[in-house]
């Protein structure tokens, strides 16, 4: 009698003797590992099965480096890489696994697997039976085994996460506890035990509530030596204490935690796969809206905070956004308003511009958005310095009634802080005292006989007495510097600063960090709407609470045509310069007609009347006066200002184009040594035409020329020297 042959047996030849036998083990996690032996052990048994097929047992590999892998994704199972390289240098003749499931549970996997089988010539086996890639019908059900493996795949996770779900909807499904929670035996959570660790928690919160950024409750707990405190989750000390410093990602990730407003929260978050990190191995994790999340079980848990103070962090933490439609946080830069003002023609925030100068520096708002989005011109600009000093005078005069509540409050969060941080030192100190007290035990009670062990012990029952005293010193430090109660001069130098709070705002300590603040406390929004491009702004401030201010304000404006009185201005000058008025006299009386210069100032000074008489050609006697140093001038001749005017274009450019010598002319010898240029009809029209070209071109023409100089755009005599 014959001995019964495997299904499929016939398949194997003696190409795939020559070659390895590889049994590929794999359990889904950790803990299967653990709970499931039996599979782990079925699975190595398959090396007997290969040396049954005829593979001697030097020739069979196990491949055993994804025990507690999960098979979903190939990236993290170095052990299916390590299968598929051997597959692809032709050294694998078979392939053993329990079932078709511990190779690959993604098709993409799978099918890529049996590819590469079909093109090195190797056969797979499971407990059913040999299958040759290359037979047709032998492919078709490794297709079919694959599909089936990928659908019950997907039902797993399907069943598994209707359970999570349901018993999240009940609020027993147990999610990780953050800092300031533990789980008891029961299951249910409680606050921290450890005073300290629930002090650090409030204080974190009432921080944030007063300076309101990340960042600045971050610099108060490291100036102060407050670290947080939180239980290990895994590892030999599980549920064990540990401090550590503070960071941002940590505070802001505790903000907006809700489980600290008492909130059980289920699918805060998804993951987005077809958003990932630059190397390809992680996704990204998308925050959802509250509206979005799948649970929300509000009173669920012991609360640090009420709902609404979680809510308006989580309001005040958007708001810190550096982006154009949140007002951002509070920075150091002179732009008081910065993130206040809003554009009254489009309803957006404006953006502050800060530019160098010869003064050091300026800011301007400048409604961007349809320029940045559209290409369009902005909606309006304005510089700022009006504009803060106008809204910072209403300020200080809405504060002066309340100058002594304000002391008063100030003082109070002084203490209540100074008191709650000398409350976390003294916890310390407690900490640490019980810290030695257990080393002392732990020596007096190792029997003296034992002196491997007993040194050791004295050696740690010395460390924490100096730890102990380190800390008692900076403690002592600490309340030198800073002490829990504010002293009779520092209160007094609380009220005497809010009885006089320009000088409070003023002070060389305050920053302009804390001006933005203080601002950003009592005003909503600053809206602004400018006249076109005239001096004119209506301003409007919304304070908090929905009262407004409103005013009409005159900005600086950068040219003189901008004002909204600039032909009577003309009219103005011409009637005094008519009078032989000098320039002096000019001004004052342009100053007595509330008529005042484009850049702000209370009136014109000398010279820049003496401009503008020049400028508007408006001087009698001057550039109507037609003798010259070589006599009267001639039928091709101009005075500069003159030439200007016919052209309409500034002086100043025109003289430019002298002394880059675009133009001909020289200089009377007599006062007021006037320029006189010399230029007939066909020049005038050229220099018109010149004028009128866009801004630059004569830059690009230059720079055109020297990259095609074989074909210039002009010819060296029509240029002449002369754009």
């Amino acid at each position: 009698m014959m001995p019964l042959r495997e299904c499929g047996q016939e398949k194997i030849e003696g190409r795939h003797h020559d070659r390895l036998a590889v049994v590929y083990v794999r359990q889904s996690s950790r803990q299967q590992v653990l709970d499931h032996g039996e599979s782990t052990r079925l699975q190595y048994g398959l090396v007997e099965r290969a040396t049954a097929l005829g593979w001697p047992a030097s020739r069979v590999l196990v491949i055993d480096e994804d025990l507690g892998r999960s098979a979903a994704n190939a990236a993290a199972r170095p052990g299916f890489a390590r299968l598929v390289a051997e597959i692809t240098m032709g050294h694998v003749g078979l392939v053993l696994g329990l079932d078709m499931s511990r190779l690959a549970r993604a098709g993409q996997d799978w099918y890529q697997l049996i590819e590469l089988c079909c093109l090195a010539g190797a056969l797979l086996a499971d407990g059913d039976g040999v299958y040759d890639p290359n037979w047709y019908n032998d492919r078709l059900l490794l297709g079919l085994k694959g599909t089936m493996t990928q659908v019950e795949l997907h039902l797993i996770k399907q069943r598994m996460a209707s359970g999570r779900l349901a018993k999240a909807s009940r609020g027993a499904l147990a999610v990780p506890l953050p800092a300031g929670y533990v789980r008891r035996a029961g299951g249910e959570v409680a606050f921290d035990p450890d005073e300290q660790v629930q002090a650090v928690i409030r204080l974190v919160f009432a921080l944030f509530e007063r300076l309101g950024t990340v960042h600045a409750v971050l610099r108060f707990l490291v100036e102060h030596q407050v670290q947080i405190g939180m239980r290990q989750r895994s590892g030999p000390d599980q549920g064990g204490l540990v401090w550590r410093p503070p960071h941002q990602q940590g505070l802001s990730n505790m903000l907006r935690n809700p489980a600290y407003a008492g909130i059980y929260a289920y699918g805060r978050s998804r993951t987005d796969p077809g958003r990932r990190y630059r190397s390809g191995e992680a996704v990204r994790v998308r925050r959802l809206d509250a509206e979005q999340w799948l649970v929300r079980i509000e009173d669920a848990l012991p609360a640090y905070i009420s709902v609404e103070q979680y809510e308006r962090n989580l309001a005040r933490l958007a708001a810190n956004r550096a982006t154009a439609d949140a007002v951002g946080a509070p920075r150091d830069g002179p732009g008081l308003l910065a993130g206040l003002v809003i554009c009254g023609i489009c309803g957006r925030r404006m953006q502050t511009i800060y530019e160098a100068n010869q003064h050091g520096g300026i800011h301007r708002y400048a409604c961007t958005h349809r320029r940045h989005t559209y290409g369009e011109p902005l909606c309006q600009q304005m510089a700022g310095a009006f504009l803060d000093d106008y809204v910072v005078a209403q300020a200080l005069s809405a504060l002066a009634p309340a100058a002594l509540e304000l002391s008063v409050t100030a003082a109070t969060q002084i203490e209540a802080h100074r008191t709650e941080v000398d409350r976390i030192w003294r916890q310390r100190l407690e900490r640490a005292a019980t810290a030695c007290d257990r080393a002392r035990r732990c020596y007096q009670l190792a029997e003296p006989e034992n002196r491997l062990v007993v040194r050791q012990l004295e050696r740690d029952w010395e460390d924490t007495l100096a730890a102990h005293a380190r800390l008692a010193d900076e403690y002592e430090r600490h309340q030198q510097a800073r002490p829990a109660r504010l002293t009779a001069t520092e209160l007094t130098q609380i009220r005497a600063l809010a009885t006089d709070i320009p000088a409070l705002w003023d002070a060389s300590t305050t920053t302009h960090t804390d001006r933005k603040t203080l601002l950003r406390t009592i005003i909503d929004g600053v809206r602004v709407t400018a006249e076109g491009a005239s001096e004119r702004v209506h301003v409007t401030v919304v304070w908090a609470g929905g009262a407004h201010t409103d005013a009409d304000l005159t900005r600086p404006v950068a040219h003189i045509d901008q004002l909204s009185y600039y032909p009577r201005l003309v009219d103005r000058i011409r009637d005094l310069a008519g009078q032989g008025l000098t320039s002096a006299a000019i001004s004052a009386a342009l100053a007595a007609d509330g008529l005042r210069p484009p850049h702000g100032g209370e009136r014109f000074n000398p010279g820049e009347i003496q401009h503008l008489i020049r400028r508007l050609g408006i001087r009698p006697g001057l550039d109507t006066d037609r003798r010259t140093d070589h006599g009267e001038l001639a039928g091709d001749q101009w005075w500069l200002s003159t030439l200007a005017a016919e052209i309409g274009m500034p002086m100043a450019t025109l003289f430019t184009w002298l002394r880059r010598g675009w133009i001909n002319g020289r200089q009377d010898t007599r006062p007021p040594y006037r320029w006189v240029i010399t230029a007939d009809q066909a020049e005038v029209q050229r220099l018109r035409t010149l004028h009128q070209l866009p801004a630059g071109y004569h830059n690009r023409r230059h720079w055109l020329d020297r990259a095609n100089p074989v074909n210039p755009t002009h010819t060296p005599d029509e240029r002449g020297g002369q754009p």
